[in-house]
């Protein structure tokens, strides 16, 4: 019981894939109704079902599952915190630490987060660490290869991206003909590339990168199926990624969509893909 890992698990398929490759240790999550996947208690050895906002709650029922470390994984919506707060039911500690917070971007409330928890005594463990495998080295991915135009958005895009990044705003830019057609915001990836795709169809590049002081404990980039279906939908384009700072769920499934949807996946290396002439 010592020796288990709790897990806080928020939407999407991380949290599953973090149980899978836990390498032996028992995992204890905390999961929430409408948001995690039922079918991690499947892959747990328990799991205790919580109301988002009783932040005391969750922290003695971890406690006494004998948690000491822990991984958060898994989306959380913002807009729950901004559109309706009431409904996430705040408890007295979860109001004190949230008053903390001089806003709500991402990286200022996941700070927050690390900070309850290990003044808690818990110790909060990287995502990347449990799940290693997911994280791609640099190069193309798939079989696809960018065109000299897609290349030449790359380049453009990816210091954008970088900056909107670092400016805690969102993680993902489309860009067209060297253009910025849409940037990520409260919505999440997945909508913003919908978005850009119903502006401008095919062809899009889209850039998916973290901050540079991003704290790889919480919330990496994450792409999946999920994150190329517009662009299939579209009748495909590019998608690129930071190489070794972003997960890859699903890879296999990932790729052969991708191939047979005409988008190029590619695994930039963090100092950026250089000038277009040069290629990757």
């Amino acid at each position: 019981m010592a020796d288990r890992l709790g897990l806080i698990a928020g939407g999407g398929d991380l949290p599953l894939e973090i149980a899978r490759a836990a390498q032996g240790r028992a995992v204890f999550a905390v999961g929430f109704p409408g948001i995690t996947d039922p079918a991690l208690s499947d892959r747990v050895e328990a799991m205790s079902w919580q109301t988002l906002g009783r932040v005391s709650s969750i922290l003695t029922t971890l406690r006494e599952a004998g948690v000491v470390d822990l991984v958060l994984a898994g989306k959380i919506e913002k807009n729950d915190l901004i559109g309706s707060p009431g409904n996430l039911r705040l408890d007295d500690l979860a109001r004190t630490w949230l008053a903390r917070s001089h806003d709500l971007r991402d990286g200022r409330l996941l700070s927050l987060v690390g900070r309850l928890l290990e003044s808690e005594g818990f110790s909060v463990l990287s995502q990347s660490d449990l799940v290693p495998h997911l994280l791609p080295a640099a190069g193309q991915l798939g079989k696809l290869e960018p065109t000299r135009e897609q290349l030449r958005d790359l380049a453009f895009g990816w210091p954008l991206a970088r900056q909107l990044a670092d400016a805690d705003i969102g993680q993902c830019i489309a860009v067209k003909q060297r253009a910025v057609v849409a940037v990520e915001a409260l919505e999440g990836t997945d909508a913003a590339i919908a978005r850009a795709t119903a502006l401008v169809g095919h062809g899009l590049c889209v850039i998916k990168l973290a901050a540079r002081g991003h704290d790889p404990r919480f919330d990496l980039p994450t792409v999946g199926p999920s994150t190329l279906a517009p662009l299939v939908a579209a009748g495909g384009g590019v998608l690129a990624v930071e190489a070794g700072r972003t997960l890859v769920l699903h890879r296999d499934d990932m790729i052969d969509r991708a191939d047979h949807g005409n988008v190029a996946v590619l695994a930039i290396d963090p100092a950026g893909p250089g000038p277009w002439e040069d290629g990757l």
